[in-house]
């Protein structure tokens, strides 16, 4: 079973930063792309940034300057670095990863549980 477990969230100051990880467990092949979305209450699941295996990333307008992904393969790890919080950017975080368990032959996407990223004063 691949599971992907995240962690980093919490309550932070409009200005603040938090660093979400989001790491993958199991016995796995591959790892394509990884991403981090978010959901904020009455609103629809939107993509935040992604990166590619190659390194190549991507990020929402309303991120751009403020909040930077990264992974470590080695540990199956993607990062979000979130700087300059506001407190439009509350919302549960999911991480995704695109992998290719080892004993199957197809790619999934797998997401995780999401952590609750409060901004608040």
């Amino acid at each position: 079973q691949v599971q992907l477990v995240e962690s980093g969230g919490g309550l932070v100051q409009p200005g603040g930063s938090l660093r979400l990880s989001c790491a993958a467990s199991g016995i796995i092949a591959g790892i394509n792309t990884m991403a981090w979305y978010r959901q904020a209450p009455g609103m629809e699941r939107e993509l935040v940034a992604s990166i590619a295996s190659g390194g190549r990333s991507n990020y929402a307008d309303s991120v751009k300057g403020r909040f930077a992904i990264s992974r470590d393969d080695a540990k199956s790890t993607v990062y979000l670095q979130m700087n300059n919080l506001k407190p439009e950017d509350a919302a549960v975080y999911y991480c995704k990863m695109q992998i290719k368990p080892y004993y199957y032959t197809t790619w999934s996407d797998y997401w995780g549980q999401g952590t609750q990223v409060t901004v608040s004063s």
